[in-house]
């Protein structure tokens, strides 16, 4: 019996960690803000999170492939996003924090479409300047 008990705390614990973790911002670098300007590869409109593929020109003429998450379809859509808020091939300029690591991507905060309608996570809306 404690062996079971043991196995079954062992696993509520190393789930617990997991779910905890899966919300962190660590990933991000919250002391800064990038602005990009690219073309929307495709916007993902999943559980649990959504995503812009996002096509930003790189400085040796080609083009970067940026990845940038956002909160979950539901959040946004209690913030007036819908489904087809964005679309492939609409050029947007972007705000994110990026990735620490460097990589192309990172954790959406606001962006601009052409027509310059604005939309953003609300949960960023009153942040602090970097």
């Amino acid at each position: 019996m404690k062996k079971v008990l043991g196995a079954c705390l062992g696993a509520f614990l190393l789930l617990a960690a997991s779910a905890s973790a899966h919300h962190s911002f660590a990933m991000f670098d919250r002391s800064k803000e990038m602005t990009l300007v690219g073309v929307v590869a495709e916007f993902q409109w999943t559980n649990p999170h959504s995503w812009i593929e996002l096509d930003v020109p790189s400085e040796n003429g080609g083009t970067d492939k940026w990845s940038i998450e956002l909160n979950s379809p539901n959040n946004l859509s209690r913030q007036g996003w819908k489904s087809n808020s964005i679309k492939p091939g609409d050029k947007i300029s972007v705000v994110i924090w990026p990735l620490r690591s460097g990589e192309k991507g990172g954790l959406f905060i606001s962006l601009t479409l052409p027509d310059g309608q604005v939309l953003d996570e609300a949960a960023f809306r009153h942040r602090p300047k970097p």
